[in-house]
């Protein structure tokens, strides 16, 4: 399989420190009269050196798990060692298992547990519960950013599974497909490569799609464009798509963004690593958050390192923290091994310890405070028509319906992207599209065209703008109930009962593991089973309330449990006149 390589130059701008503003907020240094949590007891003495010992050991090229550490891993942590998810990949393992029909390989746990698990390598998701035999494909799409023909090439691979075929914009600025047969893989697989694409890696324990600013290059408010190091990131996770076998025994999945604007459109609190533009005595780099994370059982926002690394150094620095987290991280119970866990057993300190003994020199320095995030910054609507820094150029933002686009919606925005743009497309975590570099003068005549007009408004409903669904149980086999459809009736509902002079940023989750990001949602839904007034079982949603993104970030918490889905419009009125300011629509009753 051949690879893909493209070399990025890093932005001239970052040898002029003169283009940033120096800012007095510290976004990624510890508050000064905070004192850096200790190591833990076990780590600072007793069995702290067989605790800081390497959990896994490099054999025949993968890393695996030692015999000595593999009492009491989860079941997961047995699948990789019975067999090396990667070998699909890097050894051409995926030939022979998509000649044999998914029925055979059922019939032996090895080859299930492929078609279940170690497929998530390859970014192929199987649906077994609701569509037996067709799988969700993952992309990845380092800054959200991709092109007319990688779009047009997605919808071909849709459009030969008719109705169950479409794709989704996610919300790690990606693109999934849905339907995929596990005999086309091989040459999906080739027709990605040849445009540049790849899913490598995009599943289970492995780092998921880089998030950068959607804006990247074309806001003229940026701090930084942050596409050079998103896609340096990607490259170095993937091996330039050949597979990075370094990285692929994670304890657990991985999240990264780099940080490129005062609107923090990458939510940099929800990140495993998030890379925070800071300039330290005359040069530019980044302070360093680390540990954000979602879980079931537990959600944690990202802590500061007290680190920065310039510039140069943030591959090295990505490197390092994940050796670190490889090597320690904890693989029992699948509920605490995320990285944030690793960090509360050695504390802040130790963990930061780990990380520079795994840096080329052993050297990171201290954060800085010159933090060029600025803190009072008001979020920007990108929906809509937005000027450019480049004069005569402007961008379009488009509002996708929770998401979801069909293959001629596909090659429609490609279109568009060709004819009025330059044949690039942005996607956002919000599940929406950017047009960007389009001539002024032709901004009435895209503004015209059917799509725009009745599917991708530029404009939506405001109540719609903020509106985020995950996959639900049309698809998911984990989701407990249904979210998009069900997202966009509420939604539509509660319009009709009251008026709202601002969008208000309402998420919805099929279940705890809250890919829908309820928490960082003003209003969240998380599904559930509950009981209706009668005592049935029925579909409900537990009610999020208060997340914060931006500055102030913050996580939500529940504020009602188990809500009938049926009840969920009046409730959602009534927060919304008591909590946002919003009005009730007086209507007027017909005479008789």
């Amino acid at each position: 399989m051949s690879s893909f390589s493209v070399k990025f130059l890093a932005p001239p701008m970052l040898q002029n420190t003169s283009f940033y503003t120096k800012n007095s907020r510290l976004h990624a240094t510890p508050p000064a009269q905070t004192a850096v949590p200790p190591p833990s007891a076990a780590v600072e003495g007793g069995d702290g050196g067989e605790r800081l010992e390497a959990r896994v050991e490099k054999r025949e090229g993968y890393w695996v798990l030692k015999e000595k550490f593999r009492k009491g891993i989860n079941p997961q942590e047995k699948v990789k060692i019975e067999s090396e998810p990667m070998k699909l990949f890097v050894e051409n393992g995926i030939e022979d298992l998509a000649k044999i029909p998914i029925e055979d390989l059922d019939k032996l746990k090895a080859t299930k547990d492929d078609v279940d698990v170690r497929l998530k390598w390859l970014g192929l998701f199987h649906r077994r519960k609701h569509h037996y035999g067709r799988f969700m494909m993952r992309l990845k799409l380092p800054n959200g950013v991709t092109t007319s023909a990688q779009t047009r090439y997605l919808a071909s691979v849709i459009r030969q599974y008719g109705k169950e075929g479409c794709a989704d914009v996610t919300t790690r600025q990606n693109w999934q497909i849905r339907g995929v047969v596990l005999p086309d893989v091989p040459a999906i697989l080739k027709g990605l490569d040849e445009v540049g694409l790849t899913s490598l890696q995009s599943g289970m324990d492995n780092v998921r799609n880089p998030v950068g600013n959607p804006l990247a290059g074309i806001d003229p408010d940026e701090i930084v464009d942050t596409r050079p190091y998103t896609n340096l990131l990607s490259q170095f996770i993937t091996a330039n798509s050949r597979g990075n076998t370094d990285f692929t025994n994670l304890p657990r999945k991985w999240n990264v963004c780099v940080i490129g604007s005062h609107d923090l459109y990458e939510h940099p609190h929800i990140n495993d690593l998030a890379y925070m533009p800071a300039t330290k005595n005359g040069r530019f780099g980044f302070n360093l958050l680390v540990g954000g994370f979602f879980s079931p059982k537990r959600c944690a926002e990202a802590i500061p390192l007290d680190a920065w690394v310039p510039a140069d150094d943030v591959i090295p620095l990505c490197k390092a923290v994940l050796e670190a987290y490889r090597d320690l991280g904890t693989r029992g119970n699948r509920q605490k091994t995320r990285m944030m866990w690793l960090i509360d057993e050695l504390g802040v300190e130790g963990f930061r310890s780990e990380v520079v003994k795994r840096m080329p020199q052993q050297e990171l320095e201290r954060s800085s405070s010159e933090d060029l995030v600025q803190a009072q910054w008001e979020r920007r609507d990108y929906l809509g028509v937005h000027p450019q820094k480049q004069e005569g150029f402007s961008f379009v933002g488009l509002h996708i319906p929770v998401g979801r686009v069909q293959a001629d919606d596909m090659d429609e925005l490609a279109r568009l992207a060709d004819e009025y743009g330059s044949g690039e497309l942005r996607l956002t975590v919000e599940q929406n599209i950017i047009i960007p570099n389009i001539e002024n003068s032709k901004l009435d005549a895209l503004l015209n065209e059917p799509l725009l007009k009745e599917r991708f408004l530029p404009e939506p409903h405001i109540l719609l703008k903020g509106l985020v669904a995950c996959t639900g149980n049309q698809f998911c086999g984990q989701a407990i109930i249904e979210t998009k459809a069900r997202a966009l009736q509420v939604t539509e509902d509660v319009g009709r009962l009251v008026s709202v002079t601002r969008p208000i940023r309402m998420h919805w989750t099929g279940c705890p593991n809250t890919c829908g990001q309820v928490q960082v949602a003003d209003i969240g839904f998380m599904g559930c089973m509950t009981r209706d007034e009668n005592g049935k079982p029925c579909e409900g949603a537990d009610v999020f309330l208060g997340g914060r993104i931006g500055s102030d970030s913050h996580l939500g918490e529940i504020y009602k449990k188990g809500v009938p889905c049926k009840d969920l419009v009046p409730l959602v009125a009534e927060i919304l006149v008591q909590k946002f300011g919003a009005v009730p629509i007086e209507r007027e009753e017909a005479e008789d």
